[in-house]
């Protein structure tokens, strides 16, 4: 299968406007001193979602001193979930390699320089070689990736202030507090490097007081580190034991587990006879119907009837009620877990729906997954039944307002009204809600909503 690519745009320092890749907010960049002239280029760590900040180069396909032509992968770079091929936005030399393989860099920081000449080489190499220290030290922050969410590119403090006019070099994150506060960044000195506008330099120009406030929790947390290490190193060592890193997959779960940990959730258990279901799933299963896809399915016309299970709340001051009802789905692959999304669950046919979770499962386990495909769930469901495990309890992701866990489904003796006893198949879901937004009615509706489905399941292929 093809990996999936996307080209990278560069600083230039002609006036000449630049396109960008609209898909990743990719942005020219200014030079900020007389080394950077027309015909060097600097490559920068693409934003490969929304939510990274951060990515690992996992190998350069180009090598120094390599000519590119547009359109030419050069570079395959690892964000929380996923690896990308990097495709050259303009023909010319790769001079510089800024950032190894094997190492990481902020959203933003330079990766690279592409020289147009072989004349420009030797200033691209020397550009390169005082820029080293700024993304030598962003390297080792693998493990703070947390901290550097807020504001990126500041992990490479080098102050040069640039007034050059032209275009405006700014980080994303500056970008968005500036149209937040309404701030003309066409006005301001970067304190950033290579004269890069900072979040603290539009946030200085807006006026906002309560930054300083943010340094000061930021610094008690770069101080808890440390503190952490001594607790941890405290603890006896175990002879043959080795310390191994998170890869980048693994750093972005740990990270949204903690932040899930702010939450206030609640959980309602409820038991759903599966016999009608496992019969439809061996009439279906020779057409290439997965039991994925029809608890997917029943779960999206559930949601269909009870919209306040499937809405999120994301600023702890109001609901979001989804328009879409998009199924995410947990997916163990090697090294970490993923969540595919069945984007339109409830709209689509029970056939459709098992050919596209069958595509998007290839392409999590080959880590060739869009953004949209991985991060625009409104309601994920995890399923262990097939281990065996009767119940469990999920961790609600961040900004969901429910998961559904699903156990096996076990012979079980049930008594009726009259006093007579039967064996039927049943199974134990527990529903992890967001209880800002959902209350136990809400869930319990929901539930019995979602039983009904499953025990008269004709529905669910019409």
């Amino acid at each position: 299968m093809a990996s999936p690519s996307l080209s990278f745009s560069s600083s230039l320092s002609n006036t000449t406007p630049l396109l960008r890749p609209s898909a990743f907010s990719l942005r020219p960049r200014n030079p900020s001193s007389s080394v950077i002239r027309a015909k060097i280029r600097e490559i920068f760590m693409p934003a490969l979602s929304s939510t990274m900040t951060e990515g690992k180069i996992v190998s350069w396909i180009k090598s120094e001193g390599d000519l590119l032509s547009k359109g030419e992968s050069v570079v395959v770079v690892e964000s929380d979930k996923a690896d990308m091929d990097v495709e050259t936005f303009y023909d010319g030399i790769l001079a510089a390699i800024v950032v190894n393989e094997g190492e990481s860099a902020p959203v933003g920081a330079p990766i690279g320089l592409l020289a147009e000449t072989e004349d420009e080489i030797a200033e691209a190499k020397a550009k390169a070689a005082s820029g080293a220290p700024p993304a030598a030290t962003s390297s080792p922050k693998v493990e703070e990736s947390v901290k550097v969410e807020s504001s990126p590119p500041p992990s490479a403090p080098v102050p040069t202030p640039v007034s050059t006019p032209g275009k405006t070099v700014v980080t994303p994150y500056a970008k968005k507090l500036a149209k937040q506060h309404k701030v003309d960044i066409s006005k301001l000195v970067g304190t950033g490097p290579f004269g890069r506008i900072t979040p603290e330099d539009v946030e200085k120009a807006a006026g906002i007081t309560p930054k300083a406030n943010n340094v000061a929790v930021a610094a008690p947390a770069v101080v808890a580190a440390p503190a952490t290490a001594k607790s941890a190193a405290s603890y006896p060592e175990i002879e043959g034991s080795n310390v191994v890193p998170f890869t980048t997959m693994q750093a972005a779960v740990s990270k949204n587990m903690v932040e899930s940990l702010s939450v206030p959730t609640f959980r309602v258990g409820y038991p759903i006879a599966t016999d009608a279901l496992d019969a439809l799933y061996e009439k279906v299963k020779p057409k290439g119907v997965t039991m994925t896809a029809l608890l997917a399915k029943a779960a999206a016309m559930a949601l269909v009837m009870h919209p306040t299970v499937n809405a999120s709340c994301k600023d702890g001051k109001s609901f979001t009620h989804n328009s879409s009802i998009n199924i995410a789905v947990a997916v163990a692959i090697n090294g970490g877990l993923i969540t595919p999304v069945l984007q339109d669950a409830d709209k689509l046919d029970l056939y459709l729906l098992s050919q596209k979770w069958k595509e998007l499962v290839e392409k999590a386990r080959a880590k060739q997954l869009q953004p949209q495909e991985y991060n625009s769930g409104t309601f994920t469901l995890s399923n262990l039944g097939m281990f065996g495990v009767d119940r469990f309890d999920a961790i609600l992701p961040p900004g969901q307002g429910a998961i559904m866990a699903v156990g096996a489904s076990k012979p079980t003796v049930i008594a009726d009204k009259d006093g007579f006893f039967s064996v039927k198949n049943k199974m134990l879901v527990n529903v992890t809600a967001d209880h800002r937004i959902i209350y136990g009615a809400d869930l319990a509706a929901f539930l019995q909503t979602f039983s009904k489905i499953i025990e008269n399941p004709e529905s669910l292929t019409m």
